[in-house]
């Protein structure tokens, strides 16, 4: 199953990044024999300013035909690694080819575009900066792929 992180804004050079680069990797390798993967970054910017309308329009050009959406918003579901591990095994295992994971920027996500989503989830209580919500979905897509292969990562 392909991974789509779909998000508003450019992750620049710098720390985040590193960070979320090395997650990333991480995942793809984890997951590959568990047929997890490989994870892709798809960046957009609204560069005419109109909002979040339009910055849902771009985001949904972004994903793949089919594919399964999955809005990060702070109205979302909050879950556990081992259950966020368990629902994507879930997806993959009903056939999912694609699913993508949506990030909206600093007003958030277009309601139109979250109300078609599949799932939601949020990562807590607190509301995250959007740069920050990739490096922890990129951690916790690493994580859930440890959890499904048995690995030493996840410890409870």
């Amino acid at each position: 199953m392909r991974v789509q992180i779909c998000a508003v804004g450019r992750l620049r050079k710098g720390p985040e990044r590193d960070l979320y680069d090395d997650y990333l990797t991480r995942f793809d390798r984890t997951g590959r024999a568990l047929a997890l993967g490989p994870a892709q970054l798809i960046e957009v910017e609204d560069k005419k300013g109109g909002g979040m309308a339009a910055e849902a329009a771009l985001l949904e050009r972004a994903m793949p035909d089919g594919a399964l959406i999955c809005t990060m918003d702070e109205r979302g579901k909050v879950m556990s690694s081992p259950d966020f591990a368990a629902l994507l095994a879930r997806w993959r295992d009903q056939g999912r080819q694609d699913v993508s994971f949506i990030i909206g920027g600093a007003d958030g996500i277009d309601p139109v575009l979250r109300s078609r989503a599949d799932a939601s989830l949020s990562l807590g209580k607190m509301v995250w900066p959007h740069m920050f919500v990739r490096v922890m979905l990129a951690e916790q897509l690493y994580r859930a792929a440890s959890i499904l292969a048995g690995g030493p990562y996840h410890r409870v």
